[in-house]
């Protein structure tokens, strides 16, 4: 669920700083907020469905591939999201949180992000798993910098690259060769996407008050409103180089 890269957003938190306030304890610590721990089990929850639903959305999209090669590099992909749910399933059963009811809240944006970019062939299934996901991927590597160590840890690893990038990369550019009206189709496509997925993060944002204080400021540390508009920055800059990447226009 990333890029070809894995590179964090221009702008984004340094891994290397050392980390203060939150992110510079341990979940045991840290959790006895009992705000900052409903909103970290939001995080995990809204992650975990995003995985599930992207397995569900990778093996829908297996069906669209033009090769028997191509259906089984889907598949790989589809068992790699699954297997990052698992992970998140498993850590909100281990601080004493129900999974279902810690995933529910976000299922009904997440599914409308889904059923309204529905993807009409493969080329667009593949921009969008590569463009769709690396923009919450984004979202969530810029929540993580100021997590607690031991959820930074384990939102990072399951952000980790799928290899759906590069081979998205590969087989968009090769069909724009083939034939370059592609390109402006895929462009607008994208386009759309960028916009459905900010929407849909930004709502989720609103509509969850712990989420929402840890961005603001509050529970976490360093942010405010100004913060959160270069963060959306980052995201959108971030955007323009996978497009680029694709080779299609922003």
């Amino acid at each position: 669920m990333e890029t070809p890269d894995n590179a964090t957003p221009a702008g984004a938190p340094d891994d290397a700083d050392t980390p203060t306030g939150i992110a510079a304890k341990d979940w045991a610590t840290a959790s006895a907020e009992p705000q900052y721990r409903a909103a970290v089990i939001d995080l995990l929850g809204a992650l975990a469905y995003g995985e599930l639903a992207a397995f569900e959305r990778l093996a829908e999209d297996a069906k669209l591939a033009p090769s028997l090669e191509d259906k089984a590099e889907l598949a790989k992909m589809a068992s790699a999201e699954f297997h990052h749910f698992e992970r998140l399933r498993d850590r909100l059963t281990a601080v004493d949180a129900e999974p279902t009811a810690a995933m529910e809240p976000f299922a009904k944006a997440l599914d409308d992000f889904h059923r309204q970019t529905a993807p009409s062939d493969w080329l667009e299934g593949l921009v969008k798993a590569y463009v769709g996901d690396s923009i919450a991927s984004d979202f969530y590597r810029e929540v993580a910098a100021r997590l607690d160590s031991d959820t930074r840890a384990l939102v990072l690893a399951v952000l980790d690259d799928t290899g759906h990038g590069n081979f998205a990369v590969e087989k968009v550019r090769a069909a724009i060769d083939a034939d370059p009206r592609v390109g402006g189709r895929l462009a607008l496509w994208a386009r759309r996407l960028m916009g459905e997925a900010l929407s849909q993060a930004q709502r989720v944002v609103a509509e969850r008050d712990a989420l929402s204080t840890m961005l603001v400021g509050g529970v976490a540390d360093g942010f405010d409103l100004a913060e959160v508009g270069r963060m959306f920055s980052r995201i959108t800059e971030a955007h323009t180089k996978r497009m680029a990447a694709l080779g299609l226009a922003a």
